[in-house]
Formats: structure tokens, sequence, C-alpha cells
């Protein structure tokens, strides 16, 4: 049975979500760096110290992110992108009911 909506739409939606995320990632990478760095500093209370460590799990995240993104891929049912493609070759065509 056809889906309604559009599986090629939802995909490259994914595509473009998956490369800021990419590039965000780079960021957040480097700010992970930051943070530990920051629980080096001397003499730091071990209260801040708590809180770095939570900002670095926040940081950790990223990876949620990504699984996010495949799970809405997966959603996607099977053959549906290629079948939507297909039937874009041939153009559309409107239902007489």
């Amino acid at each position: 049975m056809p889906i309604k909506w559009s599986a090629v739409k939802v995909n490259e939606a994914m595509d473009e979500v998956e490369k800021q995320v990419f590039f965000a990632d780079q960021f957040i990478a480097e700010a992970k760096v930051k943070a530990e760095e920051a629980k080096k500093i001397a003499n730091l209370p071990q209260y801040v110290e708590q809180r770095i460590n939570r900002l670095i799990d926040q940081l950790d995240r990223m990876e949620t992110i990504k699984v996010a993104i495949e799970s809405v891929r997966k959603d996607i049912p099977d053959g549906a992108i290629e079948a939507e493609r297909e039937a874009g070759k041939h153009g559309k065509t409107h239902s007489l009911m």
C-alpha cells in the first residue's frame, strides 16, 4: 500500500539535518576538550567540577541526536524512496475519483 507522505522529502530532510549535525559535532567535540581542560584548573571546588562533569555529559548527547536521525530513516518503509522516485520519472497522474 503506498504511503501518503513523501519518503523522498523525509529522507532529504534527514540528509540536511545530518549535515548540520556533522558541523555541530566538530564544535561540540572542541567544547568537550575545553571543558575537560577546565576540570584541571588548580584548586577547583568540587561543586564546580561536578557542574563541568554535567556539562560534559550533555555534550556527549550528540550521539543521541545521531541515533534519532537514524530512527527517522528506519521508519521510512522499505522501497518507498525508490518507488516514489520511479513514480516521479513517469510524471504525476491524478485520480479520477
